[in-house]
């Protein structure tokens, strides 16, 4: 969720600490883990929307550390695969990976980072985000099918792959 690992250590102590003090609304028998991780999700938004009221300040050691990461990720080597869609998945970088989930709209974004890199159920994300597991379903569809677009046209930028002809030649 915050893409900053001391962000995230934060997020995980503030969550734990809230849910220590509200152990006592925690009702037996239920999913402790979509109840941690629903009081994550309310941190993370109660924080998100206190920091969209105040300006942010960028250290310059900051916009260092970002480059380099994102110099070194591209320069990284990858593995050549026999599957020519795992090949072009493998080249694109964490980056474009991540801004392209970025692009989502809110609702879908939550449903494909609780499923593809939390690794959640339909039935958690249905409990967590307090949606039926319909909802569930579709979001998640719409939202790669979304993805899969975005990062085909980056695929095509990048000059990974080349775009078909309305004819199916290349």
């Amino acid at each position: 969720m915050t893409r900053s690992s001391s962000d995230a250590e934060d997020l995980v102590q503030e969550t734990y600490l809230r849910a220590f003090r509200s152990l006592h609304q925690f009702a037996e028998g239920t999913n402790l883990r979509a109840w941690l991780f629903r009081i994550m999700t309310n941190t993370y938004i109660n924080d998100y929307r206190k920091r969209q009221r105040r300006p942010t300040n960028t250290s310059l050691d900051d916009i260092e550390d970002f480059y380099l990461y994102d110099h070194l990720v591209d320069s990284v080597v990858q593995p050549q695969s026999d599957n020519p869609e795992e090949e072009v998945l493998e080249r694109l970088t964490t980056a474009n990976i991540t801004d392209a989930i970025d692009e989502l709209p809110e609702e879908f974004r939550q449903v494909v980072t609780l499923a593809d890199v939390e690794g959640f159920s339909y039935r958690e994300i249905a409990d967590v985000l307090q949606i039926p597991v319909g909802t569930v379903m579709s979001r998640l569809f719409r939202a790669r099918r979304r993805l899969r677009k975005v990062l085909y046209d980056v695929a095509i930028e990048s000059g990974y792959i080349r775009e078909m002809a309305s004819d199916g030649q290349l």
